[in-house]
């Protein structure tokens, strides 16, 4: 059975892993944190790698280094397991560049985005040995511009900074009008 101190020493990797990827950007201390095979996947956009090399690869390329500037990324709940993590985080940043792990391919729109993040974290002793990554998808393209007005209205697409819920309903569905979408 695992004791809080080996919990909290999960939590200590985990947060290096993170200020490794979005603090120093340093592609080899956050590899340091995984094991000899980990997984990364970024579940909305299948973004991500399998294996020591294309993991290495896919924060070289495609993660690292490639967040605006104001990009912030701030925990909202954290359970730790045995051998697990689950991190509820709000990751807020201006569209200002291109960040293909989130919007590949896009050109930056320069909208404010504002999305809940979950991380699912499994770990293999004190390394991490797989990450799995959500969010919505379409609060993100709704944020960005990137779905017509007349659509987002009828789709529960969070469009602003309410990316968590507080008081009431995050869209405006209760009560609205709700012809079928075209197609």
């Amino acid at each position: 059975m695992t004791t809080d101190t080996d919990r909290s020493q999960l939590e200590r990797v985990w947060e290096l892993h993170t200020s490794s990827e979005f603090t120093t950007l340093d592609v080899d201390a956050t590899m340091e944190t995984m094991t000899d095979a980990p997984a990364v996947l970024h579940v909305p956009t299948a973004m991500g790698a399998r294996g020591r090399e294309p993991v290495r690869d896919f924060y070289s390329r495609w993660f690292i280094g490639r967040n605006p500037q104001d990009f912030t990324l701030e925990t909202l709940t954290r359970t730790t397991g045995d051998d697990r993590i689950v991190e509820e985080m709000l990751a807020s940043f201006t569209h200002d560049i291109e960040v293909p792990w989130i919007l590949p391919g896009v050109a930056p729109t320069g909208r404010a985005i504002s999305i809940a993040v979950i991380a699912v974290v499994s770990f293999d002793g004190i390394l991490i040995a797989s990450e799995h990554i959500y969010w919505d998808q379409a609060s993100v393209l709704g944020q960005a511009g990137l779905i017509e007005p007349s659509t987002m209205a009828r789709l529960p697409v969070v469009t602003d900074e309410r990316a968590t819920l507080t008081d009431g309903p995050l869209n405006e569905l209760a009560g609205a009008d709700r012809r079928p979408l075209p197609g």
